[in-house]
């Protein structure tokens, strides 16, 4: 009764199966000749077990590879949509799903948490608008200003190539040349530099970023998550202490407070500053190893966060997770600093090294909104795509792109950064002269090679503007084409007229 009962529960372990369902008959013994013979080749499940036991590691991290993962909600408190159009900032009281990722960053993974380092808070926000993800630390500021000094910096931390330790000698012997790692260095070597856990740890985007509103007025922000808990840090002799006793104390200390219903919290403040007033300050709010002082940018509160559930698989949310400051929404864009610029490119080139081409169709990293998009194929895509079409633009099946959400103008001196099309396209006078110049036996077969194929093109209105298209170049060619295809120019026209407009 009491074996029936497991059985029927729903916490009973449901048959063993293979990779692709099959039933597992024996996973006690390997399929041998006879009880002494050697192993035949044709076990598959053994197989199958072994080769997926070989391939369960994928590349750490090579920064912040020690880390946690816990999922929640942002709830925001204030209406922000004057300065930006981020719909997630846009209403208060307005609900967000979250993931977040805690993590040490020099140390590899299953190293102490106890260690002197700065620590990783990435929280990824499921928008309505696609993912957001805020990739910052503890510390608000930063060892360097510049990208190109990134990989320099993280070889100078890790362990030497000869000894395989990391060693004072080689990081102070590149910091030496480093003079604006002196504010970083300063509240690493403090108790800042050990957090007591994650849920005892403020967290800061570090760099700023634009906020764009619905004018398409710029406002730069810092972001800056402060603890409900309490914010706490370790003395060294603490930290000894503490891992000696358990070097994982933070990953367990945060999950077992989610598992007790303590679920922690932070509230995420932004700092605010024009451009205008850039000028007025005596440091450079787009360096990252300067904080923004209070007094230049009052914090305002924007909403607080809830962690509340543990994932049930660790690899597949914790490890897979990926995060880069490249994940944003309408409203909200990279500032024009040096260090983040550069991040914008190695974080998402990292994930595809490390994960995969699809990384971002997993689960933990796939956005709650449907994915429309005409990049395709690669290793493990599920996208599932169906249709003839996968460009854009199209008169078939068009995904139609929207300027609402294009990439806001700067200006730098006399030049604009801005998404338009090339000064004097003069698209036509040159194929034109390249015709003209031909013999008239290559004219000919330039008008035969190319009816061969436009011929085939079933849409009538794309048959006129390609037309239209060789008749702008030159009227004797488009009316031979237009003759050719039974085209009359009023057609023509009009399609070129209902192209422009």
């Amino acid at each position: 009764m009491l074996l029936a009962t497991i059985a029927g529960s729903s916490a009973f372990a449901q048959n063993l199966t293979t990779n692709t369902g099959a039933p597992v008959g024996n996973n006690q013994n390997s399929l041998t000749v006879g009880n002494q013979g050697p192993v035949l080749l044709e076990d598959i499940h053994l197989l199958e077990k072994l080769a997926s036991f070989d391939r369960e590691r994928i590349p750490e991290r090579v920064v912040h590879a020690r880390g946690v993962g816990a999922s929640g909600t942002f709830v925001c408190t204030a209406d922000m949509s004057r300065f930006t159009k981020a719909k997630l900032f846009g209403q208060a009281g307005k609900s967000t799903p979250v993931f977040v990722r805690f993590s040490t960053v020099v140390h590899g993974n299953g190293s102490p948490e106890t260690l002197r380092d700065p620590r990783g808070f990435a929280t990824k926000f499921y928008t309505e608008e696609g993912n957001y993800d805020i990739v910052g630390n503890n510390l608000p500021v930063f060892f360097i200003r510049d990208a190109m000094k990134f990989p320099d910096m993280v070889h100078s931390f890790k362990p030497s190539p000869v000894n395989n330790k990391q060693d004072p000698n080689r990081f102070f012997d590149f910091f030496s040349h480093i003079p604006e790692a002196t504010h970083m260095f300063m509240r690493v070597y403090s108790d800042y530099g050990i957090p007591a856990n994650y849920r005892q740890m403020n967290g800061s985007s570090v760099h700023a970023f634009k906020w764009i509103n619905d004018n398409n007025e710029v406002t730069y922000v810092k972001y800056t998550w402060k603890t409900k808990q309490g914010e706490k840090n370790l003395s060294m002799e603490e930290a000894a202490k503490l891992q000696g006793e358990d070097f994982q104390h933070a990953t367990v200390d945060l999950y077992n407070n989610i598992r007790k219903g303590n679920n922690p919290q932070w509230d995420l403040y932004v700092q605010m500053m024009k451009a205008a007033d850039f000028d007025k300050l005596d440091y450079n709010p787009l360096d990252p190893t300067k904080i923004w002082n209070e007094k230049d940018a009052p914090l305002v509160k924007v909403g607080t966060m809830t962690l509340n559930k543990v994932p049930d698989n660790f690899f597949e949310y914790t490890e897979q997770s990926a995060f880069s400051p490249a994940d944003l929404v309408p409203g909200i864009e990279p500032s024009e600093d040096k260090l983040l610029q550069g991040r914008l490119f190695s974080y998402f080139d990292t994930e595809r090294y490390r994960i995969g081409a699809n990384f971002q169709q997993l689960k933990v990293n796939a956005p709650l909104v449907p994915v429309n998009t005409n990049n395709q194929d690669g290793a493990l895509n599920r996208r599932g795509a169906t249709g003839e079409v996968n460009y854009q633009p199209s008169r078939i099946a068009n995904k139609k792109d929207d300027a609402q959400f294009q990439h806001s103008k700067a200006r730098y001196g006399d030049v604009v950064i801005t998404q338009a099309n090339l000064n004097k396209p003069n698209n036509f006078q040159q194929a034109g002269e390249f015709y003209r110049s031909l013999d008239e036996l290559n004219k000919a077969h330039l008008l035969k090679n190319l009816l061969s194929d436009l011929g085939q093109v079933e849409n009538k209105t794309t048959k006129c503007i390609i037309t239209g298209y060789f008749y702008m170049a030159d009227r004797d060619l488009g009316k031979k084409i237009a003759d050719a295809l039974k085209l009359t120019r009023q057609e023509v026209e009009q399609a070129m007229m209902n192209s422009n407009s």
